[in-house]
């Protein structure tokens, strides 16, 4: 097998995914010396354990003022809604866009464009599914506001979901970002929203799919009204 083949099979995995994985090979093995069959499942199970934690390189557009997906997954909701009101952003709705991730998705997250860290908080909650409407206020959460460079803010929050547990942030106030880069992620099973800017509209529309790091939701220097979709 060539190595342009292996490296579409094979990926880099996220250190949260190391404990993990470790766990279930070593489940699989006392499987296998139970029965035989049951060692089998816990080798897929295995395979699973690692593709959930796969951090691959994407290829983030460059261009100035494109706002790219924070998450992989599918657009769920797209809907004024006032940010979160721990990040002190008012409570004028933005547009928001929710990512949802099912357990099949590259979990790790990216920063959707270049900005400046402004405040991050995170808040116990419950875990509905990712997919309703209520996640965004019940749910735990961990919101980070974005300075950008013209002053404008943004509003990107990670969501448990009814299987997370546990949301993972590595950055904190006063870090600088640029667009696409990794920022935490949630275990098993999630949904990112992103608080757009007054006056900013949405290039995605509901049920596309989304690539984090890669894929654009708004162009902040653009003028271009709502981008529809239609499934063919």
């Amino acid at each position: 097998m060539s190595a342009d083949m292996l490296s579409t099979v094979i990926k880099p995995v996220h250190r949260e995914g190391y404990p993990f994985i470790a766990i279930f090979a070593a489940v699989t093995l006392v499987l296998f010396l139970i029965w035989e069959p049951l060692g089998w499942i816990g080798v897929v199970l295995t395979i699973w354990c690692y593709y959930f934690f796969r951090d691959p390189e994407r290829v983030t557009p460059q261009r100035d003022g494109l706002l790219v997906s924070p998450a992989d997954g599918v657009v769920s909701l797209i809907e004024p809604a006032a940010p979160p009101e721990e990040l002190g952003l008012g409570p004028t709705p933005m547009t928001r866009v929710s990512v949802f991730m099912n357990v099949f998705n590259c979990h790790v997250n990216r920063i959707p464009v270049s900005a400046t860290v402004a405040a991050v908080s995170y808040r116990p909650g419950k875990f509905f599914n990712a997919s309703l409407d209520k996640a965004s206020t019940d749910n735990e959460r961990n919101a980070l506001a974005l300075q950008l460079a013209d002053g404008r803010k943004i509003a990107v929050v990670q969501i448990a979901g009814l299987v997370a547990r546990r949301i993972v942030c590595d950055v904190a106030p006063g870090t600088a970002l640029e667009t696409g880069e990794r920022f935490g992620m949630i275990r098993f099973g999630s949904r990112v929203d992103v608080y757009l800017p007054d006056g900013v509209h949405p290039l995605v529309a509901l049920g596309q799919t989304m690539v984090a790091g890669e894929t654009v939701i708004a162009d902040l220097a653009g003028d271009e009204g709502p981008r529809p979709g239609e499934v063919r």
